[in-house]
């Protein structure tokens, strides 16, 4: 097969308040802010990206902060849980900075051999943090208050809860090219690639849960890493051929991007690694002022005025991990 799925690119989810938001983000999770604009749907919104120093496909969580947004409700037809990749000795590390902040935890408990600490941001979003190797052979910078030793190295995984598993399943193995690697009572692994952290999707199945319904503390959908635009343009004839549903390919600017509502009814996106965040602003600094794209910015004084005011986090230097 020419097209190829290289795991996570990135979880986009809903938000309440913006600064709240980003001070969790940047300030307790230490994440970088990537990339500060609004959603090109609805520019009276904030778009915040955060990840790694440069936002790096694998490590970029992004959030439609709406102030006035009501609580969604987490079920089936969802990412239920995102999960970031920690290096092993920082579990201790993070229940001590969770503990400070008043943050509730669950964990360490063991899933699939590994240490697994669980949490909620301040809307309700699910994640969780994943002990394994500090990165070693492929290098990544990071960017943030957090000792390197104990900094999220990007995501581990996402978990789809589905009321059934079976077509979805079918889909990651038969067509996306994952593969079950291990399975425990009704949760399924499924991996691309060698399974390395940001490859790696649980599905699990829960009949009896109610289905999910949009709103902050949610995850909005969750897209997959292609290549480059010719892998992306084969995807979407293979989605469509199908029978799928799925958009024509859009520009995003940082990335292009196809989307479809997979059979339990998760919004997949597929999106290219290039062209990447420092198309507009150097990496030293991503994230530091409001970045429009070119069709919006004539109207960018009209769309300061109605976004709320934000206090932008400094950047601390990179550092390589």
């Amino acid at each position: 097969m020419s097209r190829e799925i290289l795991g996570i690119h990135h979880v986009t989810a809903i938000a309440g308040d913006p600064q709240r938001n980003l001070d969790f983000y940047t300030g307790v999770l230490g994440l970088r802010l990537v990339k500060l604009t609004v959603n090109y749907d609805d520019p009276q919104t904030y778009h915040f990206y955060y990840g790694d120093a440069h936002g790096t496909p694998g490590t970029i969580l992004t959030f439609f902060p709406w102030p006035r947004a009501k609580k969604g409700r987490q079920g089936h037809g969802q990412v239920t849980v995102t999960a970031f990749s920690v290096p092993e000795p920082s579990l201790e590390f993070w229940a001590r900075r969770l503990s400070e902040q008043g943050i509730e935890f669950e964990g360490p408990y063991g899933r699939f051999q590994e240490q697994v600490m669980a949490f909620s941001d301040p809307d309700g979003l699910r994640l969780e943090l994943v002990a394994g190797p500090a990165l070693s052979s492929e290098k990544r910078e990071l960017a943030g208050p957090i000792p390197i030793e104990y900094a999220i190295q990007g995501f581990h995984s996402a978990t789809l809860t589905e009321e059934g598993y079976e077509r979805t399943a079918s889909l990651l193995t038969e067509t996306l090219g994952f593969r079950l690697v291990q399975q425990d009572g009704n949760r399924f692994r499924y991996a691309v690639r060698s399974g390395e952290p940001s490859t790696i999707v649980d599905v699990v199945c829960s009949p009896d849960s109610a289905s999910g319904g949009m709103g902050s503390g949610v995850v909005h959908h969750i897209a997959w890493r292609t290549p480059d635009d010719p892998q992306q343009g084969e995807w979407h004839s293979e989605i469509a051929r199908q029978g799928y549903n799925v958009s024509p390919i859009m520009d995003r600017k940082y990335f292009h991007s196809i989307y479809f509502r997979e059979p339990g009814g998760v919004l997949f996106e597929i999106a290219t690694d290039h062209p990447g965040f420092a198309v507009d602003e150097l990496a030293v600094s991503l994230g530091t002022r409001l970045v429009l794209p070119d069709w919006l910015e004539t109207r960018r004084s009209q769309i300061e005025a109605r976004l709320p005011p934000l206090r932008i986090p400094k950047v601390d230097a990179a550092r390589s991990a």
